[in-house]
């Protein structure tokens, strides 16, 4: 069979192959590139496999293109890449690999395509097209790779468990191909996932995290973090929204299973935004629901604070998961601290204080906060989603009229630090921090406009009720 590939891929291609031929090499196309051409995929990346130095090999070609790419060699592996034409290329020797059983590093040895193949994580994977001048264009299947892409399968090459117990990684890889695939994973390859799942613990948190991200940035989240919950993965990995799992009856009630209530935030919030840090504050906006569950005669089960507790153990979570503890981080907290705020608002009558306050404190994210708090509606009753939507469109449009009249949103107060130091005569002290909250209280409030003479009396009266002597006045300067 015979692969198609356009004028522009196959002229540079053939280039390839003759550069390998120049050299007495064999080199063959494999991997991601063949699978999603095959699928109608976007595609970039080339691997290109060559029964030689791969090393050798991108050096070689690489002198030939125009401009001259810079080559990145990386001789522990074996391997060199550059980047051409917007693409990331990459070279390596056909090998063949051996494992020790507490490390996912390989011992590597020369060897055939049929090697290479061999190795390859699952059948979709292992296909290979020639750039040999003899067979150019033909495709190697060895594993019925093309079959299953037909069918959706993701299946290893090898029997499963020699798979996952060389690397164990793969085993997220699979749930992630099934997850951006829209894929299912054969059944022996699923039931060896679960049956090696303590193999993860050998792999590194950042590989670890690096796949949870590509599953989160998919189009359906929660079909990935299904498979790692039901393959006993989640308990490994994210055991935090593990512990949502599950429904507790007393006196008749019960709560709902938050852990599939987050699923489907999550998915409903792929509707609203592909930002990532969106959509782990889904993930972990419901996260410290075990730790404060209570049941109150009369009222039922209750999470009271499990806002503000949840984002106190973001921290945690993303230092553990090696995410990163900048600004990322704090946008989660502050969507986790605050996503209830907005369901509040619109159970009572919106007040311009309260609207007001929202605003200060979400910032640039109140975007990002309303697009959780409409993905946190996931009412099956559908005249509860229209009545809870309606409200936010109510909530919306208050918050559009008090930020055009009170301008708060990213607001500083009007009063400095500095300036009531100056104007007293006084250093930084406790009273400094009393005098400006005070101010900002009282815009917040509406109490006085969010003016500068307004909030420079008030620091004065302020001033005056803690008996502070006048240094300069800044409303006579």
């Amino acid at each position: 069979m015979l692969f198609q590939l356009d004028l522009k891929e196959r002229t540079f291609l053939s280039g390839i192959g003759n550069a390998a031929a120049r050299l007495g090499m064999d080199a063959y196309l494999v991997g991601g590139y063949v699978r999603d051409k095959i699928l109608g995929r976007p595609t970039q990346d080339m691997d290109i496999v060559c029964l030689g130095d791969g090393i050798l090999l991108a050096e070689s070609i690489a002198a030939t293109l125009r401009p001259r790419p810079h080559v990145s060699v990386f001789r522990r592996f074996g391997t060199a890449m550059f980047h051409y034409q917007g693409r990331d290329i990459e070279f390596v020797g056909a090998r063949k690999e051996s494992y020790q059983e507490n490390s996912r590093k390989p011992e590597v040895d020369k060897g055939t395509l049929e090697d290479d193949q061999f190795r390859r994580d699952f059948t979709i994977n292992a296909l290979a097209i020639s750039l040999n001048e003899n067979n150019f264009g033909e495709l190697i299947d060895p594993f019925e790779g093309i079959r299953h892409l037909s069918e959706k399968r993701i299946k290893t090459p090898l029997e499963p468990g020699k798979t996952f117990s060389d690397d164990p990684l793969r085993m997220l890889r699979a749930i992630r191909f099934a997850t951006q695939l829209g894929f299912t994973i054969d059944p022996e390859t699923l039931e060896a996932i679960h049956r090696y799942r303590d193999r993860i613990r050998i792999v590194s948190q950042e590989r670890i995290t690096t796949e949870l991200n590509k599953i989160l940035l998919s189009r359906t989240p929660s079909t990935g973090f299904r498979l790692i919950f039901e393959t006993g993965l989640l308990a490994l990995i994210l055991p935090e929204l593990q512990d949502l799992h599950g429904v507790v009856y007393q006196d008749g009630k019960g709560h709902k299973d938050n852990f599939f209530h987050t699923l489907e935030v999550v998915d409903n919030l792929t509707k609203k935004s592909d930002d990532l840090w969106v959509r782990w504050a889904a993930v972990l906006h419901d996260v410290a629901k075990p730790q404060t569950k209570r049941f109150e005669k009369g009222v039922g089960w209750t999470f009271h604070g499990h806002d503000a507790i949840g984002a106190a153990m973001v921290p945690k979570i993303f230092r553990r998961l090696r995410l990163p503890l900048d600004h990322k981080m704090k946008f989660v907290q502050i969507l986790g601290r605050l996503h209830l705020r907005p369901i509040s608002l619109t159970k009572e009558e919106i007040t311009d204080s309260a609207v007001r306050r929202l605003l200060y404190e979400a910032g640039e994210d109140l975007e990002d906060l309303l697009h959780l708090c409409e993905a946190d509606i996931t009412s099956k009753n559908p005249q509860k989603v229209t009545r809870y939507l309606e409200n936010y469109r109510i909530l919306r449009e208050k918050l559009v009229e008090v930020e055009e009249k009170d301008r708060i949103r990213n607001w500083q107060p009007p009063v400095s630090g500095e300036l009531i130091m100056e104007t007293f005569g006084i250093g930084p002290s406790p009273v400094v921090g009393e005098i400006k909250n005070r101010i900002r209280e009282a815009v917040l409030e509406g109490e006085i406009p969010n003016q500068f003479e307004d909030a420079c009396r008030l620091m004065l009266e302020e001033g005056k009720r803690r008996q502070l002597t006048i240094c300069k006045s800044p409303l006579l300067s």
